[in-house]
């Protein structure tokens, strides 16, 4: 990344946090650290949609 005319530091450097988090790099990182089964990886996206589908029903509740 290149500094901008008139662009700080730290607004370069909070320019590029903002398009590492934007492309997801970091996620990725963190999830392809570890080896996870394919067993595994199923078991915990399925734990995930259901976490998710309670997150929905309780904010229906309180509408």
């Amino acid at each position: 990344m290149i500094l901008r005319p008139n662009e700080s530091q730290e607004q370069l450097l909070k320019r590029f946090r903002k398009k590492v988090v934007k492309s997801g790099v970091l996620s990725t990182v963190r999830r392809k650290r570890w080896f996870i089964s394919k067993s595994e990886l199923r078991r915990l996206e399925q734990k995930k949609a259901i976490r998710r589908m309670k997150r929905r029903q309780m904010s229906r509740a309180s509408e």
